[in-house]
């Protein structure tokens, strides 16, 4: 089964500086049919206005992770990292038994666009881990690259979660599938342009919640990029 969430159905909050859409409830968004999906707790999509962002806040016993679309995103945080977030770079932050951090658009004249993501941990009380790579677009033209994995295979991030985060690029006739086993569910992002999934036409912004589908398949493609997660049923 495929459930469609279309992308004005999210929360949003407007605080000037900040643009946000909320997926699941956050913040001053509640909705209780939408309070998180297997451990993926929450997908903000947040567009920072130049010069602003949040400043230093904590976090405990969560595994975030931050993928920037456009402009750039700069972190500071109470392990004494201080990075720049560049499109094509995904960072991973354990919370565990707790961070500050800040996170600050530097740009001057452009938003940085990002999704911040989170997901609930099967392990508690760890020590904060920190951790960034780099994923060229040429590793997820027309496949589903894995990013992030409780093992951190084939060189993605390690998150203390049962989950798997995958992310594609396709356009035209590029196309990918991914099998989910009876104990496994899915939840599909589309981060821009539009995508077929299992025969449904996803746009931006727009979700699909997937349940009891032995395979999803990742076609006809219009300048594409879909993240997935492969959740623990």
């Amino acid at each position: 089964m495929l459930t469609v969430r279309k992308s004005q159905d999210r929360g949003h909050a407007d605080h000037g500086w900040l643009q946000s859409n909320h997926s699941f409830s956050f913040a001053g968004y509640y909705d209780p049919r939408y309070m998180g999906y297997g451990s993926l707790r929450v997908i903000n999509e947040d567009r920072i206005a130049p010069g602003t962002g949040f400043g230093p806040h904590g976090h405990r016993d969560m595994e975030i992770l931050s993928y920037v679309l456009s402009g750039e995103l700069g972190h500071k945080d109470s392990l004494g990292n201080i990075q720049g977030i560049p499109p094509g770079d995904v960072q991973r932050m354990s919370a565990g038994t707790g961070v500050t951090h800040s996170e600050f658009n530097h740009a001057d004249g452009q938003s940085t666009h990002f999704l911040q993501i989170w997901l609930e941990p099967d392990t508690r009380g760890i020590a904060p881990e920190y951790e960034q790579k780099t994923f060229p677009e040429t590793e997820k033209r027309g496949v589903l690259r894995l990013l992030a994995s409780p093992c951190g295979e084939r060189g993605s991030l390690t998150v203390h979660a049962d989950a798997r985060l995958y992310a594609g690029l396709f356009d035209g006739s590029e196309a990918a599938t991914l099998a989910l086993p009876a104990d496994r569910k899915a939840y599909v992002h589309v981060v821009r342009g539009a995508i077929e999934v299992n025969h449904r036409t996803l746009m931006a912004g727009d979700a699909a919640f997937a349940e009891q589908e032995p395979l999803l398949a990742f076609e006809r493609g219009t300048q594409a990029e879909v993240l997935v997660f492969d959740l623990a049923a």
